[in-house]
């Protein structure tokens, strides 16, 4: 056998491992396999929140043929927040507790299309009244907020052309939904590119359809309220980004107002109250916007968008989203996932932090904004395209890591690979390559049939760990009735035994006394047999006295 013949082995091998490796085709075609789910033995205790559909994924709004785009982003403004504009009202309901109808603009795209979500969603808003209810006076502020805005912006930047098309925005801004309409991959290609900074609270809000004066005076109103949560939020308060100016001054309105906003939300929801993670959400929001314009984004992230979830008590839709990430890794990247299995890593020891704030702890600032332009546009769901992303960049990585090493790389290094590496400011800052990451996100077939297909899995999943769970409770409830009825007839037999016991001493000393008896009776048989000997020795004495006296008798005469 010569050499090369020798070696078929090992290389075979390679290639098949070769074969394993991450697909670097950005398509998902085909049925996807039932399977056992390997996280199984994570969601024992998980009940279903509800049978509604999710949101979508990718809004990639690329064109078939390459085309440019006048739209440029403006440099984000880390430091400062810009102060937004005053928005149509949206249909108001109760102040507390409103019916927050979870719509299919946020939770369900049903084409092909990357910009479909725009149009269903505009068919959304009409269905529900929004557009109807849009009033003229809304209107007429916020096109002079964005005049205001633009003709600041100009001042400042007038030396530098192109830094934001204004009449492009402005358009937007102007008729949102009408623009949405007739134009929307053009506007799905200008949020995949990035939204400007001073224009990002607008749309955001715009986006989610948060802007509600009602909802605005509710939040004026639970401000005057006392919250039981407050010691809590008070006490992570100075752990939400420390370093940054806004929120730097214990005393500042940086401070003041993400403790407003978190006070004010855990009154309005009293179920979900306070939790750890919120307030990186709300930070970020605060960052491009006016507090009350921040919790009316809240609540619409919280009930529409269904972040929700994630803070209930059992975090139901935390527990779903990260079955749907293990399998999107499984399905995707293979041979990480097997790498994960053999090294003992499970999602939740990392990707829990990512989705629970929305990637805003640890992640670079710039990247988080746009991370949230593109979930306010597509749906929480947008999260797994930046997620999967993130490991496959560093997949070769991760791959020769062990389990320390993978944790330790995935909670500080992660975005190494889009690090622009001669690029470092004077107080060690680090920028990184926004644009690319996003590109390489949105760029990921994730679709929308992938995950409901998981969520399916899912839900069959704990169906059948609640029907397991129903039989063991059953088997408890009858383990525990068969127990205390053992218990009595345990108590009765105690009972029983004791008055054996009883029994058998008054049968010991009823012997005894019959014994005493039955000696009693010999010694008196005893007795009676002296006593009828002496009668018969005297009887027989009489008789013989009698009989000599007789015979003395007869002798004298």
């Amino acid at each position: 056998m010569n050499t090369s013949e020798s070696s078929n082995p090992d290389s075979d091998l390679s290639a098949s491992l070769e074969a394993l490796r991450s697909p670097q085709s950005t398509e998902f075609a085909g049925k996807l396999p039932e399977r056992d789910s390997i996280a199984a033995s994570d969601f024992n205790d998980i009940a279903l929140d509800d049978e509604s559909t999710f949101s979508p994924v990718a809004l990639n709004s690329q064109r078939d043929s390459p085309s440019s785009s006048p739209i440029t982003s403006e440099p984000e403004e880390t430091d400062g927040r810009p102060k937004s504009a005053s928005f149509p009202a949206l249909p108001s309901e109760s102040p507390q507790h409103k019916s927050h109808k979870k719509s299919a603009s946020t939770t369900t795209i049903r084409s092909g299309r990357h910009v479909s979500f725009l149009l269903h969603r505009l068919d959304v808003q009409e269905g529900s009244g929004i557009s109807t209810r849009t009033s003229l006076d809304g209107q007429q502020k916020l096109q002079e907020e964005f005049a205001r805005l633009q003709k600041e912006r100009e001042v400042v930047d007038e030396n530098v052309d192109g830094l934001i098309d204004w009449d492009f925005w402005g358009a937007v801004i102007s008729d949102y939904q009408g623009f949405a309409s007739e134009k929307p991959e053009e506007l799905a290609q200008a949020i995949a590119k990035g939204i400007p900074a001073t224009l990002r609270g607008m749309m955001w809000q715009h986006m989610a359809a948060s802007k509600d004066p009602e909802l605005e005076s509710t939040y004026l109103k639970l401000l005057k309220e006392a919250s039981p949560h407050e010691k809590a939020i008070t006490r992570d308060l100075g752990r939400t980004f420390p370093h940054h100016d806004f929120f730097t001054d214990g005393q500042g309105i940086g401070q003041e107002n993400l403790f407003n906003v978190l006070k004010a939300y855990s009154l309005y929801d009293p179920q979900v109250g306070y939790c750890q993670g919120l307030p990186f959400i709300v930070a970020i929001l605060l960052l491009n916007m006016p507090d009350e314009e921040a919790f009316s984004l809240l609540v619409r992230l919280m009930h529409v968008y269904d972040l929700r979830g994630h803070f209930l008590p059992e975090m139901p839709k935390l527990q779903l989203r990260l079955f749907q990430f293990d399998r999107l890794i499984e399905e995707l990247l293979p041979v990480l996932h097997v790498h994960f299995l053999r090294q003992g890593i499970k999602s939740s020891m990392f990707c829990s932090q990512w989705f629970l704030t929305m990637f805003s702890y640890r992640f670079p600032l710039d990247i988080v904004f746009r991370i949230y332009d593109n979930c306010l546009a597509n749906g929480i769901e947008a999260i797994f395209g930046f997620s999967i992303m993130l490991l496959k960049k560093n997949e070769d990585i991760l791959l020769d890591l062990k389990f320390d090493e993978i944790l330790a790389f995935l909670n500080t290094k992660l975005f190494d690979r889009y690090k622009v590496e001669s690029f470092e400011d004077a107080e060690g800052g680090k920028k990184y390559k926004v644009d690319e990451f996003v590109q390489d996100a949105v760029s990921l077939r994730i679709t929308p049939f992938m995950l409901d297909c998981y969520r399916h899995e899912y839900e069959d999943l704990v169906r059948e760990t609640n029907k397991h769970a129903v039989l063991v409770d059953e088997l408890r409830n009858s383990n525990r009735s068969l127990s205390a009825q053992v218990k009595n007839l345990e108590n009765s037999l105690a009972q029983l035994n004791t008055e054996h016991v009883e029994v058998l001493n008054e049968l010991v000393k009823q012997r005894l006394r019959n014994e005493e008896m039955e000696e009693e009776l010999v010694r008196y048989k005893l007795l009676y047999a002296e006593a009828m000997h002496e009668n018969e020795d005297a009887h027989s004495s009489h008789r013989k006295s009698l009989a000599q006296l007789l015979n003395l008798k007869r002798g004298s005469k």
